[in-house]
């Protein structure tokens, strides 16, 4: 039996290499997965997207998922309802819980933080793998990203291979040797490299949110770790962040 999987797949095969190919794309509404979809496009694969409202706080990536799905081209759009906040234990999920705001890189960089929800692209990768392997899809693409991240445990290399193998074991297409490919080509990637990458895609990046406590309206606080690594990706970019110009709130 066969088991696949590409870390850093960004960096490799060129344009339109999977020509022909299907793939589900994990699609948050934020910056990483747009450009996830976008890298997809462009290697020649025809998507399909699924999102999860899992009740988190940000509630305002759903809609920004739905805009850039649409944006893509992307026409089957499937958004799955699952109440991870009934089980707790993330301030995404835990509205009576402090987002952590204003925090250094070194703080940031300093263990697992309360925005971490628990098992989430285990639960997520699943999902996906079901509407894969459903459709008869040949990967599933994700933006997860072990460089610029929050120290969350599943956003790692070693978490995506393992999840290979295992899609590999549980799947029927895994069993006849047709394993669904689990691609993450932006994991070993800078966020200044992930934004460079997608505008080259032509990436509407005012589309994307990656705020975790979003104001009224869903204007970005620009204080949480994600509102933070966002910027720091775009100052390191050179390139303006059309999310955060404050003429798209009047």
């Amino acid at each position: 039996m066969k088991t696949a999987s590409t870390i850093g797949a960004a960096r490799g095969p060129g344009q339109g290499a999977a020509v022909g190919r299907t793939a589900v794309v994990l699609l948050s509404g934020g910056l990483d997965s747009a450009t996830a979809a976008g890298w997809a496009l462009a290697q020649g694969f025809r998507l399909a997207a699924l999102s999860v409202d899992y009740g988190q706080r940000h509630r305002v990536e759903l809609d920004a998922a739905r805009d850039v799905a649409r944006a893509l081209g992307i026409d089957r759009h499937v958004v799955v309802p699952l109440d991870l906040a009934a089980f707790g234990g993330s301030a995404l999920v835990d509205t009576t819980a402090a987002v952590p705001k204003g925090r250094s890189e070194a703080a940031m960089a300093a263990g697992i933080p309360v925005t971490y929800v628990p098992a989430r692209n285990t639960v997520f990768l699943s999902l996906a793998l079901g509407m894969a392997e459903a459709s008869g899809a040949d990967a599933i693409v994700l933006g997860v990203n072990a460089v610029d991240y929050s120290g969350y445990p599943d956003c790692r290399p070693e978490f995506i291979e393992a999840f290979a193998r295992l899609a590999g074991l549980a799947t029927k297409a895994g069993v006849e040797g047709r394993p669904i490919e689990i691609l993450a080509p932006l994991i070993t990637m800078s966020k200044a490299d992930i934004i460079r990458a997608g505008i080259s895609y032509g990436i509407d990046y005012g589309l994307t949110t990656s705020c975790y406590d979003p104001l009224p309206g869903g204007r970005p606080c620009g204080e949480c770790d994600s509102c933070r690594i966002r910027a720091a990706g775009f100052r390191d970019a050179e390139a303006a962040d059309p999310r955060v110009d404050p003429g798209r709130w009047h």
